[in-house]
């Protein structure tokens, strides 16, 4: 039976189609192609200056001979010309040497036959000629030629020349040269360019697997990462990332929907038995404390509404526009002073310790807010807890960062609770008992990730087993100047 190919994933037939469609395939094809034209205009740039090269030197070399000839006619005429040109006749790679009569004739040289009309005019021949030497006599090939004549005053005629062929060799050994390297540089880029799209089409695969695996609802998948740090990589960083906070936004939805449906329940069936209980009472002052009681309980659904609003809009980042420098230093100052007389109302000695001038990027009301939450469950957990009851508000740079810490000296918390606690919803048992809505630190925590910074929890006293207390640190990034 044929194998099917896995859904998402192409086919065989396909995949060659899949590889030319992507765009690093069609940029080095289009690099192969102007690659290609470049080399082609080298070879022939190059051919060209070669062969416009060596004809220069052909053509001085010839005229620096035909000078000499016209030189050696001037010290001794005919016979010298005749030896001279005779010795460097038998020299290898010699040049044509002819010497013909005033019709034409040939009557020396290394040339058999030369073509009709060369000896007619004096000077630089303009075309290449055709020529026969004596070791050829017979043969039906031809060479071809360059050279310049000259008239002697007798009516001689000097040929002085030099065959093409050498040219022509020349030339045909650069072009096949330069074609050569051509062909293995035009080898190569094909087998990168096919290797480049093998590749890219493997990982692109993997990451379409990754991706089906994510749709059909398992957002632990990751797409894949490679140690190269090229596109796809900054790619599959950015997808994940992004994954990994769509993972925890569908986890925290959830577990508001869980935590809605398991804590709101009782307060909700009080509010109806409360109304009930209100509706079956005839003496008016009975029903009006029951409303009273249904107003109170109502508007403190309103406040856990609110205050889960109020976290999903953090968490959602829908307010990191409105993020700005603020002096850190002042809100916390302020907070402090508005909460001190309700602290000293309930018992409580507040203790400030805040450096001054302190500055973060950051949303004015957040942060208020999340100081309000923690100075208000110090002071609920410390009251009572101790024969002293204490506040302790410090802000202070350390180690490059602002950290901003509330502590009590009440009950505190488990070790092993500590990261429960910022859970929404979530209380202690011992905590059953004071009044809130078990949202005060998930909104500290979801504010804290909106301005990039952490919030630690630990003990303020560890000594003190009895009342070991709680501080709740917010760890600011320090703004770089």
């Amino acid at each position: 039976m044929p194998s099917k190919a896995a859904p998402g994933m192409p086919r065989n037939g396909s995949r060659l189609r899949l590889m030319f469609s992507s765009t690093a395939v069609r940029l080095s094809a289009i690099y192969i192609l102007l690659f290609a034209l470049c080399a082609a205009l080298l070879v022939i740039y190059v051919t060209a200056m070669s062969e416009r090269l060596l004809a220069q030197q052909t053509r001085r070399t010839i005229e620096e001979e035909a000078l000499d000839i016209d030189r050696a006619y001037d010290r001794g005429g005919v016979n010298l010309v005749l030896r001279i040109m005779e010795r460097r006749a038998r020299q290898p790679g010699a040049n044509l040497y002819v010497i013909a009569g005033p019709n034409g004739e040939i009557l020396a040289g290394n040339v058999a036959s030369l073509q009709p009309g060369v000896l007619d005019d004096q000077g630089w021949t303009g075309m290449p000629f055709t020529y026969q030497p004596y070791a050829e006599m017979g043969a039906t090939r031809r060479h071809t030629a360059t050279a310049t004549v000259l008239r002697l005053d007798n009516g001689l005629r000097v040929l002085i020349g030099r065959d093409l062929g050498d040219p022509s060799r020349f030339r045909s050994i650069v072009q096949q040269a330069l074609m050569v390297a051509l062909a293995i540089m035009g080898l190569g880029a094909l087998v990168i360019w096919f290797g480049i799209g093998r590749n890219a089409l493997r990982r692109i695969d993997r990451m379409s697997a990754a991706s089906q695996k994510i749709m059909a609802g398992d957002l632990s998948q990751r797409l894949p990462v490679g140690r190269s740090g090229d596109e796809f990589d900054r790619l599959s960083e950015s997808l994940n990332a992004m994954l990994g906070r769509i993972e925890k936004l569908n986890e925290g939805l959830r577990q508001v929907s869980d935590n809605i449906a398991h804590d709101l329940k009782t307060p909700l069936t009080r509010l109806r038995n409360k109304a009930a209980d209100a509706l079956g009472e005839d003496r008016e002052d009975v029903r009006r404390v029951a409303l009273e009681g249904i107003i109170g309980e109502s508007d403190q659904l309103i406040r856990t509404f609110n205050a889960l609003l109020m976290i999903s809009r953090v968490e959602a980042g829908s307010i990191a526009a409105e993020l700005s420098d603020i002096d850190l230093s002042a809100i916390t100052a302020d907070s402090a002073e508005l909460y001190e007389p309700v602290a000293e109302e309930a018992g409580l000695l507040m203790q400030q310790e805040i450096e001054p001038g302190l500055i973060v990027h950051g949303n004015r009301e957040l942060i208020g807010q999340a100081i309000f939450n923690l100075l208000d469950n110090a002071i609920k957990y410390a009251v009572g807890a101790s024969e002293e009851p204490r506040i302790w508000v410090k802000l202070a740079q350390v180690d490059g960062s602002l950290k901003l810490s509330v502590s009590d000296n009440g009950p505190g918390v488990p070790a092993e609770r500590r990261e429960d606690v910022t859970k929404r919803f979530f209380r202690l048992d011992e905590s059953r008992s004071k009044p809130g809505t078990g949202l005060g630190l998930s909104l500290v925590e979801a504010v804290m990730e909106l301005h990039g910074g952490a919030l630690e929890l630990s003990a303020t006293d560890d000594k003190n087993t009895e009342a070991p207390g709680l501080t709740v640190t917010m760890v600011f990034p320090q703004i770089k100047r």
